[in-house]
């Protein structure tokens, strides 16, 4: 039987688990982000906008995402005491539940996420010769294969962190690659006219607001994961690693996100990259160059995806691991086997992964509309971030010796706030009632958690929120069974 360690102490051996360097940590991050998201960002962002609103989009995500990166490497050198990233800085700021809300919801989002990345991986096996059956990768066929990758990953991470992570830095660079050929390929074949072709969009797409907003969830689904650095701060060899690969890995994914979805505006026109299958590079590529490009992004998907998945099972892990750890959840997700790998946290994450692939395959769910809600359950947690970042300034707490730096961060922390608030209201009502869904059940868990520790439940203030989070979530629940709402 596998042996269960509390608190992830070191194995019986006396051997501790290896630190991660920055090379590990910077390879995280860059795993996370570039991962299934840039291969499909064509057709994602053409579907609903045309050019101009598209660029005026990335603008307003460079800004905010930067100021987001900012305020996770202000944190992680202001409060390196706080453990769990997005989670932990939520409950420094604004107490346990909050925290606890934080902390469930980025985990929601990312195990849903990598729902995602099993649909769209096997939806690109699809477009191989003999692979037909897998369809939008939803297919029976496509799930069976899911379920073993699913469980190969489970095993591979049982066997110890730091070696999933080494794994993960060879398949961060092998992805870049065909990523590379792409840009150089499509900038080649870029035409101006093209991508002057209804510059602003087309009359049914709405107005430029419009346009503008229904890029937000998509942009800020790619660029999830810019706090992976934090949430394996615990880890890290060094404090200042953490903030060092949060802004390495910003500066190359940005940079990566908005050439491909740029240059391929001047190889195809808005309508026809709408009308694109995911992942949609392959059909750019294959529109430049011939049917090799597409097959060249298919496989470069696979590979990408296959380094996200191990890097987003790790993340997915890690924070119900680090929350039971320290009572914000239950205390059965806080233990680690003797390789210090969080199987209880790992288990749970992966079996929800599990139940929802055979949902997949009956309901017909499909990459944009996990996409979607994923990005959703994130957005009160960054959001939450950037307020504590405000408060911290504010209060000069961790300046001590360099009190000049809080205005800085203060100006810095607003702006992120702001955008926070930006998404919110650009997500719309629809997909933060859907999160209602998700975050409500959460009780439960944060019930137990706190009856384990022998303390009171709610304040006040926390049982009001509590109770909304109830009502959203069964008029949503009913919704969803009435027909009135759908994913």
């Amino acid at each position: 039987m596998t042996e269960l360690v509390q608190d992830g102490a070191p194995a019986a051996t006396g051997a501790a688990e290896p630190k991660l360097k920055l090379g590990a940590l910077t390879a995280l991050v860059v795993s996370a982000l570039i991962a299934a998201g840039i291969f499909s960002l064509p057709q994602n962002m053409a579907a609903s906008a045309g050019a101009g609103a598209i660029i005026i989009g990335w603008a307003i995500t460079f800004v905010g995402m930067l100021m987001l990166a900012f305020v996770f490497q202000t944190l992680a050198n202001r409060k390196p005491d706080v453990e769990g990233g997005v989670y932990g800085y939520a409950r420094a700021g604004f107490g346990p539940y909050m925290g606890f809300n934080s902390a469930w919801g980025y985990w929601i989002s990312a195990w849903i996420g990598n729902v995602s990345y099993y649909v769209v991986i096997f939806s690109a096996f699809s477009s191989f010769a003999g692979l037909e059956f897998f369809g939008e990768g939803n297919t029976l066929p496509a799930i069976i294969c899911s379920s073993i990758l699913l469980w190969a990953y489970h095993f591979l991470i049982c066997r110890g962190i730091q070696g999933a992570a080494m794994i993960n830095i060879v398949t961060t660079v092998a992805k870049l690659i065909p990523l590379g050929l792409f840009l150089v390929l499509v900038f080649v074949a870029f035409k101006i006219e093209t991508f002057q072709l209804d510059f602003w969009g087309r009359p049914e797409l709405g107005s430029i607001l419009d346009q503008v907003k229904s890029t937000m969830l998509v942009t800020t689904w790619v660029f999830i994961g810019i706090e992976g650095a934090s949430i394996f701060s615990s880890r890290a060899e060094k404090m200042a690693d953490v903030g060092k690969a949060t802004m390495i890995g910003f500066a190359l994914s940005i940079m990566m996100f908005v050439a491909v979805s740029l240059l391929s505006l001047g190889v195809l026109s808005q309508p026809e990259l709408a009308a694109l299958k995911n992942p949609s590079t392959a059909g750019v590529l294959k529109a430049a160059v011939g049917d090799w490009g597409a097959t060249l992004m298919n496989a470069g998907l696979i590979i990408s995806v296959g380094g996200a998945l191990l890097a987003w099972t790790l993340l997915a892990a890690e924070v119900p691991y680090l929350a039971g750890k320290d009572g914000t959840m239950p205390a059965f997700l806080g233990k680690t086997n003797a390789k210090g790998a969080p199987v209880n946290a790992l288990l749970l994450t992966n079996g929800l992964v599990q139940l929802f692939l055979i949902i997949t395959l009956f309901n017909g769910s499909a990459y944009l509309d996990l996409l979607y809600l994923a990005t959703s359950m994130i957005l009160i947690p960054y959001l939450l971030c950037a307020l504590y970042a405000v408060m911290i300034a504010v209060r000069k707490d961790g300046y001590q010796g360099a009190e000049g730096a809080a205005g800085k961060d203060l100006a810095i922390g607003v702006l992120a706030s702001v955008y926070g608030c930006w998404l919110l209201y650009a997500a719309g009502p629809k997909y933060l009632l859907l999160s209602m869904v998700l975050y409500a059940p959460g009780i439960l868990f944060y019930v137990k958690a706190r009856s384990e520790q022998k303390l009171a439940v709610f304040t006040r203030n926390e049982m009001v929120l509590a109770g909304i989070a109830v009502l959203l979530g069964l008029i949503a629940a009913w919704q969803l069974a009435t027909g009135a709402l759908t994913i």
